[in-house]
């Protein structure tokens, strides 16, 4: 683990430089798992790393590429350009490219072994960047590892996902964020009492770099104010409290208030929470989330959640969304309301829902299955005299005969 100048931000500052380091993501990063191979190996190929803030993404690319010897170059797909990686590929091509005699003269004691390019948040990257990447992720000139928060099936093109194996990073564990706070602390030079590090460790909700963040705030605010404290400084929960009702942490929409407030909104309304539900709405509301984005999130929840119960429900979501869209701010807060209410209080059957994903997961697992004769279609003779279209015995399954005593629809109304 290496440690920085102070001008820093925490998290940047304790950022591990080898696995035996690195907290969290087990399952890919675990002795004779698929990275540890990978980089035990030298022999690592374009990936996407998917998953949420402050798992370690970054860190996790920043080693594969100090632990294979690869030149390692990091952009942000929120302001990189063509022109970027235009110059990137001329690196990797000629030997007396500019970049290349930077990237020579930044490690002159290793021979590197190609370029690594680290995309972070690769989803904002447009269709016509990602053409523009692809043959050069393609013939190996770049070795790309992306980085997103947003499913990459969505938004990264398929060519390009086809080329780049997708490795999904989990939340870390409390116990796992409880170590991270842990390391923080020890470079800050504080003590946590326990059930200030309890209290920040569930906080983070699984980011670890939210929890590093929220400690040099605190100790930021609090840590220094006595003057004749002794080197090892104390952080209570108190401090803790304060500094989160503090006008120096406040919600952002791009960060994982975000996300925790929208995460207690839908859970509130599948419980049927009302109440519950139109606190958190009011929370949005008032730090100006996207009542858009609030509204979509509505629609998708009537058909996830209460479906067949009362199909009305994605009548009215789809209404408030129209409604938002139209009104904007400050009037639509009362659709949203509106909608709220309604949604939360809707009875429940994911039933649908369930049953898609269930008969999805039989598509993939099987492929494409024969259709029943008695559902082809038959606009030939000769289609007809084979069986097209030639009604079967009643009440036969009309499943491929693989799977036609599988049943997905199971009505779990709550």
């Amino acid at each position: 683990m290496q440690t920085k100048t102070t001008t820093q931000p925490l998290a940047d500052r304790i950022r591990p430089t080898s696995l035996g380091d690195f907290i969290g993501q087990s399952h890919l990063v675990g002795e004779d798992k698929p990275l540890y191979q990978a980089i035990k190996n030298k022999s690592v190929h374009s990936m996407i790393l998917w998953g949420p803030p402050g798992v370690g993404k970054t860190t996790l690319a920043r080693i594969i590429a100090g632990q294979t010897d690869m030149n390692f170059i990091q952009l942000s797909a929120v302001s990189a350009s063509k022109n970027d990686i235009r110059e990137l590929v001329t690196a990797a091509q000629a030997e007396d490219s500019p970049m290349e005699k930077l990237l020579r003269a930044k490690t002159p004691q290793t021979q590197k072994r190609g370029i690594l390019l680290f995309l972070d948040e690769i989803h904002r990257f447009s269709k016509a960047q990602q053409d523009f990447l692809l043959p050069y992720v393609e013939d190996g000139t770049v070795t790309l590892i992306g980085a997103t928060t947003e499913n990459p099936s969505f938004e990264v093109i398929a060519a390009l996902l086809s080329r780049c194996q997708v490795f999904v990073l989990q939340s870390l564990s409390e116990a796992e964020v409880h170590e991270v706070i842990q390391r923080g602390a020890e470079i800050l030079e504080v003590y946590l009492l326990d059930d200030a590090a309890d209290f920040l460790a569930a906080y983070a909700n699984g980011d670890g770099r939210h929890a590093l963040n929220l400690l040099e705030a605190v100790v930021g605010l609090y840590a220094k104010q006595d003057e004749n404290a002794q080197s090892e400084r104390v952080i209570t929960l108190d401090n803790l409290k304060n500094a989160l009702q503090s006008k120096h942490l406040r919600y952002d929409k791009a960060q994982e208030e975000h996300y925790n407030t929208i995460s207690a909104y839908i859970k509130s309304m599948r419980a049927g929470d009302a109440d519950a539900a139109l606190y958190y709405l009011a929370r949005m509301v008032a730090a100006g989330e996207d009542p858009v984005f609030i509204a979509r999130r509505m629609v998708i929840f009537a058909s996830e959640d209460i479906g067949l119960a009362q199909p009305t429900a994605l009548v009215v979501a789809n209404a408030v969304f129209q409604a938002v869209t139209l009104i904007g701010y400050p009037e639509c807060q009362i659709n949203l309301a509106h909608g709220t209410a309604y949604l939360a209080l809707a009875s429940k059957d994911r039933s649908s829902y369930d049953g898609f994903f269930e008969a999805l997961e039989d598509v993939n697992r099987y492929g494409n299955l024969e259709i029943p004769m008695q559902l082809r279609n038959a606009p030939t003779q000769l289609m007809k005299e084979l069986g097209y279209g030639k009604p079967g015995a009643e009440g036969e399954s009309l499943l491929p005969e693989k799977i036609n005593t599988h049943r997905y629809l199971r009505r779990n109304k709550l």
